[in-house]
């Protein structure tokens, strides 16, 4: 049996320090990244716990916001990690797959940690809605020169041709020449 330790943050200037250090401190082998939490995509450390964990192995995490923060992600991987016979357990929280009462728990703390994401978004789309009503918030500045775009355009070039020679997608030449 090996215990595995999984220390996520989502942005650079986050420390996992902490979370290493608590892994580390119940016997874990750890494995870290910065990745944001709300996607299983990208997140290549956890991927390959998963694949390399085996029957009687056991995943640490410090809370389970730390794992996963929507509840279907979260249950794809305790069913991942159950289909292969290794038990979940948290540090701060008291979770451990292996029993009912530490399943139940985990699904609870899962609906949560989808909740407050949620309302982190909500609140982030009112915030743009408020700026833009007051003229401040003009979302993100364009990538893409159209003027660049429309004069390739003009000069005989094709889509595709016009992509390749300025780095970008056809999909972008084509918003650049409809004007969007």
């Amino acid at each position: 049996m090996m215990r595995y330790g999984y220390a996520r943050v989502s942005t650079a200037e986050q420390d996992l320090s902490l979370q290493v250090e608590a892994l580390e401190k119940v016997g874990c082998q750890v494995r870290q990244e910065t990745a944001s939490g709300t996607k299983l995509v990208g997140r290549s450390e956890l991927q390959l716990l998963l694949e390399f964990m085996r029957e009687g192995d056991e995943l640490y995490v410090t809370r389970v916001d730390r794992l996963a923060r929507s509840i279907v992600d979260l249950q794809n991987i305790v069913g991942q990690l159950k289909a292969k016979g290794v038990a979940l357990k948290a540090t701060e929280q008291p979770i451990d797959t292996s029993t009912a009462a530490g399943k139940a728990f985990l699904d609870m703390l899962g609906v949560f940690a989808e909740f407050e994401t949620n309302l982190r978004r909500e609140r982030q789309m009112e915030g743009i809605a408020k700026a833009k009503a007051r003229g401040v918030y003009k979302g993100r500045k364009r990538s893409v020169d159209a003027k660049k775009v429309k004069s390739l355009k003009e000069a005989g070039m094709g889509a595709a041709a016009i992509a390749r020679e300025l780095g970008i997608g056809r999909a972008s030449v084509y918003r650049a020449l409809s004007g969007d």
